[in-house]
């Protein structure tokens, strides 16, 4: 008996696996975002390509999202993508979307996706260091690799496939900013590796039982609201002598919500956090992160600002967007 056709959809977004530069022999200094999903997808998959067994019985579908450098990534964007996964995602024949993106933004876009989209089918983002034209560029493998995982991975879930990496969404950050292997995932550490075509599942890794007691935001793709009704929320850091001057300007400019990028366990300095309780009073609001690479913010009685489930600063102001949004709809 045949094995029922299944379909993985690609979408594409640009960034630096989509990028050319002048030479396939310069790596760094290139135009992101400008090769189409269709020409990407080809590249791994065309006709003369030998696929992994995963994806024998698989039929792809493209569609050009967006076509940008990730550093350039908005919430109109960011409204679209989600609601074109959505989309996709309700198909009965499909069982996964893959994303090809930038890696600048990507661990924002990849969380946020995984706030806002429900379905028990998964998504994964893959990316390059390197443009699509460069002699050794590592697109080509690393979307391999992600339709190898999207085919192999079950349930919903956000994840990140690059350099022979696998990460989930919830811990994933860029560390690097020129390396191969750009992506960690801190303390937890990445959920798995791929090597020739193989899977390898981390032992360490269980999702269900480590990823921290954050709850799930209420609000749906298919009820984010235009781009230019989103909050205004920054972000600012603690460092030597940090300025309250900062936080009046952003307040009386209108700034709905701010995270503080704490040093070490979230600590703010005095002047700071004196400007950030007359925000408060204000009616802005106030997390904490911080600005360590790794480890989450353990609350304790010395925080007087609320503590993101163990979020990055760019992850806990992706929290608090959606955050607003959704209170908003419920009022």
């Amino acid at each position: 008996m045949q094995a029922k056709i299944q379909k993985i959809v690609v979408l594409g977004t640009g960034g630096t696996i989509a990028g050319e530069s002048n030479s396939a022999d310069e790596g760094l200094s290139y135009k992101a975002a400008q090769r189409g999903i269709e020409v990407l997808l080809k590249a791994v998959a065309g006709s003369s390509q030998k696929l992994p067994p995963s994806l024998a019985n698989v039929n792809f579908e493209v569609e050009q999202v967006a076509q940008l450098d990730s550093k350039d990534m908005d919430f109109a964007t960011w409204r679209v993508l989600a609601q074109r996964c959505e989309f996709w995602l309700a198909q009965t024949e499909v069982v996964a979307v893959v994303i090809t993106h930038g890696t600048d933004t990507l661990e924002e876009t990849a969380f946020f996706l995984s706030q806002v989209l429900s379905r028990e089918k998964p998504i994964v983002l893959t990316c390059a260091m390197r443009p699509a034209n460069f002699k050794d560029a590592d697109g080509p493998q690393n979307l391999r690799d992600a339709l190898n995982v999207s085919a192999q991975v079950k349930g919903a879930g956000v994840w990140l496939v690059a350099a022979g990496e696998i990460h989930h969404s919830q811990f994933v950050q860029k560390v690097h900013p020129t390396r191969l292997n750009a992506f960690d995932s801190g303390e937890v550490g990445a959920a798995g590796k791929v090597s020739q075509d193989q899977i390898f599942w981390a032992e360490t890794f269980n999702a269900s039982a480590i990823l921290p007691s954050i709850s799930k935001q209420v609000l749906n793709a298919a009820d984010l609201p235009k781009a230019d009704e989103w909050p205004w929320v920054e972000i600012v850091m603690n460092h030597v002598q940090a300025s309250f001057k900062q936080v009046d300007l952003l307040v009386n400019a209108g700034v709905q919500g701010l995270v503080v990028a704490g040093t070490g366990n979230g600590s703010i300095g005095t002047a700071l956090k004196e400007g950030l309780l007359k925000a408060q009073r204000a009616g802005v609001r106030i997390r904490i992160a911080s600005r360590c690479a790794q480890g989450p913010v353990l609350p304790t009685e010395g925080h007087i600002f609320k503590v993101d489930g163990g979020l990055n600063a760019v992850k806990t102001r992706v929290a608090m967007l959606l955050e607003i949004m959704s209170q908003r709809q419920s009022h």
